[in-house]
């Protein structure tokens, strides 16, 4: 059944920027609901996707049933938890989250819909139980929405930014001080559009980081995003002068490791549950081919070697 949901605005903003962060959806996708009647402001539907909202307007914003057009497959996922409402998943590295370009059947989605008993169809018949993403060669916990009310719910948790969302990498060089905090504007390259950098017409992107392990010529770093810019982590490291080691795209050219992608780990994953209302915590195990570069750091250097007990933080 369609879903309708009435959005209180609490900044002033774009219509089609308030209710992506609100909802999750894309802003084309909020664009095409806006142009076939689906959102109204104050009462009143909007003249462009667009305009400006302010704090105190009331957006009303109805997402009729998606219509299944993606193809299911027999791809292995790794379920860490399931129930009514919601799954979580250990997303593998090199799989990509939704189908886009020439690849329509080898993701995520094709997977969950295989897997799945349901998947919300508030983002489209494209991303459906989607709320967030990882990039394709980043692992590690995802939550997906089984219907549309725990869809909405967990997107207001993001926009919210009471979901805690916890990575560990490996960087190239060492990272100082132990601890700190970096909030930038992050956007489309200027250089490479295809590329994520920061810029000063940007979005507002925070990340938290602490050191966890020290070793001669790389660190293990544990990050905590405040944001959800695209690859806000891998941009920020570069930044910071020590991109991710494996990181095709933002890292360095020189590599001494033979990888498939980025050594970045969406390890812990905190969440408000959208119907029990029980604050959860799902955290997902490193990948082997992660804590063999690991163990070899710290072999080299005479550290003991990878044990989750002892290195990664509690919370």
């Amino acid at each position: 059944m369609p879903v309708t949901e009435t959005i209180k605005i609490t900044n002033s903003s774009r219509l089609d920027v308030a209710l992506s962060e609100r909802t999750g959806k894309t802003r084309s996708a909020i664009k095409q609901l806006i142009e076939k009647g689906n959102v109204l402001v104050n009462g009143n539907p909007p003249k462009k996707s667009g305009e400006a909202v302010k704090a105190g307007d009331e957006i009303t914003i109805t997402v009729p049933d998606a219509v299944e057009k993606i193809e299911k497959k027999d791809i292995p996922i790794d379920i860490l938890y399931e129930d009514a409402d919601v799954a979580v998943i250990n997303k593998p590295q090199g799989l990509t989250v939704h189908p886009a370009g020439g690849n329509r059947t080898d993701t995520l989605v094709n997977a969950l819909m295989f897997r799945l008993d349901s998947l919300s169809g508030i983002n489209g018949e494209i991303r459906p139980g989607i709320v967030h993403r990882l990039d394709k060669d980043t692992s590690g916990v995802m939550i997906v929405a089984k219907n549309d009310e725990a869809h909405l719910s967990l997107s207001r948790q993001i926009a919210d930014r009471t979901v805690v969302k916890e990575y560990v990498a490996i960087l190239e060089g060492n990272l100082t001080p132990d601890e700190g905090r970096i909030e930038t504007k992050i956007g489309r390259s200027p250089r490479d559009r295809k590329q994520m950098a920061v810029t000063p017409d940007g979005r507002t992107a925070i990340t938290e980081w602490r050191v966890i392990t020290r070793f001669k010529e790389n660190c293990f770093a544990l990050f905590r995003i405040l944001t959800g810019r695209t690859h806000q982590i891998r941009v920020h490291a570069k930044y910071l002068g020590h991109p991710v080691v494996g990181d095709k795209t933002y890292g360095f050219k020189k590599q001494k490791f033979a990888l498939d992608g980025q050594l970045l780990h969406a390890y812990r994953l905190t969440v408000t549950h959208p119907k029990r209302g029980e604050r959860l915590t799902f955290t997902a195990p490193l990948p082997a081919y992660f804590v063999k570069v690991y163990d070899t750091l710290a072999a080299k250097d005479g550290l003991v070697p990878f044990d989750p007990e002892i290195i990664l933080p509690k919370r």
